[in-house]
């Protein structure tokens, strides 16, 4: 295989921007539609007890599941935050052989729980497996700079240099700093900027005027990146999703 799509959205649990409707068949279709190799979800929800009660189209099981099925993906999940309720995190799915590896726990502090998933891809042909980190981080700037350390920490002591290696999720990154404050320490390169040579608005979805969500690459080339706009995605979730394509060099 040459390229790989890889896609990074943020599902706002599976409900409108608003919460008031369930999104998840829609959201579903959308996604099979892109037909993407790589997907990086964030706040996907593992058990919602109360919405399962009050909608009857939500799902029973656990959304990285039901989305494994739709797609005929491969699926893991990593938790990242836990209520009375149920518990939401992030999650990677894959039409290649996956091997889930670790969750990290990047919280920095109790009103915002995060984390990041690693996974293993293993694509036809490729003779070294893809490292994807699926991640979500704080929403304040003081919050992220800890965050950028304990990720490039974990980069440059758990990933092997000269791996294959993505880093996609909603980084909430409004300020744009993220492509130095971590790509420069792990020696990445955001796909839009090597596209575009700019960031692309991703939020609010249906006026998107903040570039929060990245999708960052190591010993990959980039040959396109792009935003998903309009309908149907406007009105699915509160963020627009993000896709790559990529290649080995």
């Amino acid at each position: 295989m040459k390229y790989l799509t890889i896609t990074s959205y943020n599902i706002h649990k599976g409900m409108s921007p608003l919460n008031r409707l369930v999104k998840m068949q829609q959201i579903g279709a959308a996604l099979q539609s892109v037909g993407s190799d790589i997907l990086c979800l964030q706040e996907v929800q593992g058990q919602n007890l109360k919405r399962a009660v009050k909608y009857n189209e939500y799902p029973d099981q656990s959304q990285h599941e039901w989305f494994g099925e739709y797609l005929d993906l491969q699926n893991s999940y990593g938790k990242n935050c836990e209520y009375e309720n149920g518990h939401h995190g992030n999650a990677v799915l894959s039409r290649h052989p996956l091997d889930p590896k670790h969750n990290i726990n990047i919280t920095v502090n109790k009103l915002e729980q995060r984390g990041v998933l690693h996974c293993e891809v293993q694509p036809e042909g490729w003779e070294t497996p893809l490292v994807v980190l699926c991640a979500h981080l704080n929403l304040l700037e003081n919050d992220r700079e800890k965050q950028y350390r304990a990720i490039a920490e974990y980069v440059n002591d758990a990933i092997d240099q000269d791996q294959p290696l993505i880093l996609a999720g909603d980084f909430n990154d409004w300020k744009k700093v993220s492509c130095e404050r971590l790509a420069g320490r792990i020696n990445m390169t955001e796909a839009f900027m090597s596209c575009h040579n700019k960031l692309l608005p991703t939020f609010p979805a249906k006026l998107p005027v903040l570039s929060l969500d990245r999708i960052y690459v190591r010993n990959l080339q980039v040959n396109r990146a792009w935003v998903h706009k309009g309908k149907p995605w406007s009105t699915l979730s509160d963020h627009l999703p993000i896709s790559a394509e990529v290649c080995l060099r």
